[in-house]
């Protein structure tokens, strides 16, 4: 409902950073995003279990995804 901070970034099971997706101050509005399977080398990464954390200004969210090839 707001303008603020914005951060998504993906993590392999073991906690380790595998990707930032966004990690900007965005406008307030709906938005989709699309994460291409590398890593932050531009590498393929392997089919499996993942989590997604989106931070805000007010939310720290963490949930889990399957990536499948």
């Amino acid at each position: 409902p707001e303008d603020g901070f914005v951060s998504i970034a993906i993590y392999d099971m073991r906690g380790g950073l595998v990707k930032t997706l966004v990690n900007d101050v965005q406008t307030s509005g709906y938005r989709a995003i699309k994460w291409d399977g590398t890593n932050h080398h531009g590498q393929k990464v392997s089919a499996g279990l993942y989590m997604y954390q989106l931070k805000t200004n007010d939310i720290v969210q963490t949930k889990k995804m399957a990536f499948l090839k």
